[in-house]
């Protein structure tokens, strides 16, 4: 399934604009602060019901107190996001698809989608938790039933670390219920996540080898915890009453899947490490491809795949090797400089120029 217009209003810099999509590559090209990444996020939002960089709130023109978005697709459907103002600062977002309204996309009404932004480029070296979410996004749109483990595993651990807050005494006589019920949570998650890392490392070598040229790179992915993997939730269990007086002292859960994280190995090293900044991004370029295969299996759709200000950032090499993947993925590249995107799409793609 691929967009075929969207019409935005009141949306972020947009006032009321209807622009035409092609079912290859969009390429929209402006200067900074043009409104190119608010075009994408629109992107975001129809499809996937929100944003990866900003709260509702920031979505709707400076004093505007509603915004909309339409959206058609190749297949004749329409899907609107409405948001309303309830009181002053405050709104309320609804979906329409197929003429019926919801507050909420579930997994079966969101379109598949990977995004491909600046900070992913820091996935080997930044912090822990652009890796968690590579896994647990992925796992969003792959696994059904995880986005709602996710967030009670986020709500559980708020509730245990607002009880820590209260002192051993109070803390110690209610504790166990949340141990018990947040390592219940994390055994399922990082089962997941285990079995993620297993379908990634079956294919992050040969993509690693086709993107780099090297044939023989070995490319292996290892979970990294202080846990045992084959008995996590009971070992979490322990670790909570173990930990629990510095968990106190500290303020927060010291342990589980939110402190866990993950281990690029290339040729037997750590990437982290060894690797060059090409080989690097090449990893990195790695794994959002194996995203984009592993969703459109999925979900039995390709994915709409969305670029921000990323495609500059490889070299001549990377953006072939990219190019030669999205033949059959309706694309979304934000850039500056049209013409280091153009010659790579010069058959299939449609220019979106931004001047907001």
């Amino acid at each position: 399934m691929a967009l075929t217009d969207l019409r935005l209003q009141n949306f972020r810099s947009y006032t009321d604009d209807l622009i035409e999509l092609s079912p290859g590559v969009n390429i929209i090209v402006g200067p900074n602060a043009s409104g190119k990444t608010n075009l994408l996020e629109a992107v975001l939002v129809v499809a996937k019901g929100g944003s990866y960089r900003a709260k509702d709130t920031e979505l709707v023109r400076y004093d505007a107190d509603w915004a909309r978005l339409d959206a058609h697709d190749d297949q004749g459907g329409l899907r609107t996001v409405k948001f309303q103002s309830t009181v002053p600062g405050i709104y309320k977002k609804s979906f329409e698809i197929e003429e019926k309204t919801y507050l909420r996309l579930s997994q079966q009404k969101s379109l598949p989608l990977v995004l491909f932004e600046p900070n992913h480029l820091l996935m080997l070296s930044g912090s822990p938790e652009l890796r968690r979410s590579y896994l647990d996004d992925l796992l969003e749109q792959t696994t059904p039933g995880f986005g709602a483990t996710r967030r009670q595993y986020r709500r559980v651990l708020a509730q245990r670390n607002a009880l820590l807050k209260q002192g051993l005494q109070i803390a110690s006589s209610q504790i166990f219920v949340w141990n018990l019920r947040l390592s219940e949570l994390a055994g399922k998650l990082v089962d997941e996540r285990l079995k993620l890392l297993e379908r990634i490392n079956t294919m992050a070598s040969d993509v690693y080898g086709n993107i780099s040229g090297i044939a023989d790179s070995q490319i292996q992915l290892e979970y990294i915890t202080g846990l045992s993997l084959e008995h996590y939730e009971s070992a979490l269990l322990k670790r909570f009453e173990h930990n629990l007086e510095r968990d106190i002292m500290l303020g927060f859960t010291t342990a589980g899947p939110h402190r866990d994280d993950f281990l690029v190995r290339l040729n037997g090293h750590p990437s982290q490490d060894s690797a060059s900044r090409g080989e690097s991004r090449t990893i990195i370029l790695t794994l959002k491809i194996i995203e984009l295969q592993l969703i459109e299996t999925s979900r039995e759709q390709p994915p709409l795949l969305l670029l921000d200000d990323v495609f500059s950032e490889l070299d001549g090499k990377r953006r072939h090797a990219l190019t030669n993947y999205l033949q059959s993925y309706q694309t979304f590249i934000t850039t500056t400089d049209a013409d280091v995107v153009v010659k790579h799409f010069i058959d299939s793609s449609r220019i979106i120029p931004t001047t907001r």
